[in-house]
């Protein structure tokens, strides 16, 4: 097991203002804790919620805030309590590091939902420290919110699954929508939306991908393996869809109408929204009412349920699409991010960036 030291020096990538910059940033890990698990950062996707939090877009940012809440490390020393994981084994953290674990959501194995979660970085942890994610050398993390990768799965395909993977299968577990044979909309072809292609085209869905423009319609269809690529503006297209899916899975992270969509739905049929909006977004009830049609949201999923996606993706020979850089580009891999300039993940090689010869 080694010995546990009180405290812990690592470097990290940290935005210091709203301007959302990173740079290099020292500071301490708390204690390794008997329940604790002490991870080497092999590499981290960049979410566009990280987006989100470096420029305080949602006014609940403190600084400084080393982001990044897709990691994956290796396992360097654990502490008395752990029994899940040991020295060596290849392991990831995903969006939340901490729960109450005594509300109803917590009971029930869906620790995503309880009201007192610890997030992975920009909050605050049971010690009063605040927690810092996984642009950073290293990481102390409880063994609850550890998960094994695959043996097999290449560190920086993994990384991506810890987010949107797992955003994506998590709504299809809940609802009952991972029978073979089910008609699947993806709206929005981003970091979550290629996620959602190959993820339900494993689970043996037809997937259609609904987009603005034509301009992913071979990246959808060829790259990806959808089967029907529709431009929401096109209304003749729209009108020859309609009431034909048994749901939409909508990542658009920004506000857009809900009524051509809903119109795609059969009865019973779902709008699954999984977007961070911070603008109303409107409907007229007959269509929902008439349809019986629901629209609900989904937000990342249980560890539980991120465990089952791992061994999914990897029975099923599943992969993110990735550009892998090294830190010293992150602030240029966030520009990027904001145009949509990435198909469809950026993960950081942490390790290859050598950050322990680095000093803020």
């Amino acid at each position: 097991m080694g010995s546990l030291e009180m405290e812990r020096k690592t470097v990290g990538w940290a935005a210091r203002d709203p301007s959302g910059v990173l740079s290099p940033y020292s500071y301490t890990l708390r204690e390794t804790g008997p329940e604790d698990v002490y991870v080497k950062v092999t590499c981290c996707g960049i979410c566009h919620t990280d987006i989100h939090q470096i420029k305080n877009d949602l006014g609940m940012s403190n600084y400084p805030m080393v982001p990044g809440h897709e990691v994956v490390g290796e396992v360097k020393e654990v502490g008395s309590g752990v029994s899940k994981f040991r020295v060596g084994d290849v392991v990831g953290v995903g969006c939340i590091v901490g729960c109450c674990r005594n509300c109803r959501p917590c009971n029930a194995d869906i620790e995503q939902y309880c009201s007192k979660k610890i997030w992975s970085y920009n909050d605050v942890y049971t010690d009063g420290k605040p927690t810092q994610g996984g642009f950073a050398t290293a990481m102390v993390v409880d063994q609850k919110f550890v998960v094994k990768i695959p043996d097999g799965m290449a560190a920086e395909q993994a990384a991506p699954l810890l987010c949107a993977g797992v955003t994506i299968y998590s709504p299809l577990n809940h609802f009952g929508l991972k029978s073979s044979g089910l008609r699947g909309g993806i709206l929005g072809l981003g970091g979550v939306g290629h996620m959602g292609v190959k993820i339900a085209k494993a689970m043996g869905h037809h997937v259609t991908v609904i987009s603005s423009s034509d301009r992913k319609r071979a990246e959808a269809l060829d790259h990806l393996g959808a089967d029907d690529y529709l431009v929401s503006s096109d209304a003749a297209q729209m009108e020859k869809i309609a009431d034909t899916l048994d749901y939409i899975i909508d990542t658009i992270p920004v506000f857009h109408p809900l009524e051509p969509y809903l119109s795609l739905l059969k009865i019973d049929g779902k709008l699954i929204l999984m977007g961070v909006i911070n603008t109303p977004l409107q409907f007229v009830t007959p269509m929902v009412m008439l349809g019986r049609k629901s629209i609900t949201g989904s937000f990342i999923g249980s560890m539980k349920e991120t465990e089952e996606m791992l061994e999914f993706c990897k029975e099923k020979g599943l992969t993110s699409t990735i550009e892998t850089v090294k830190m010293d580009y992150i602030n240029t891999a966030f520009e990027r991010l904001e145009k949509n300039d990435v198909r469809y993940r950026f993960v950081v090689d942490v390790a290859g960036s050598k950050l322990d010869h680095i000093t803020d």
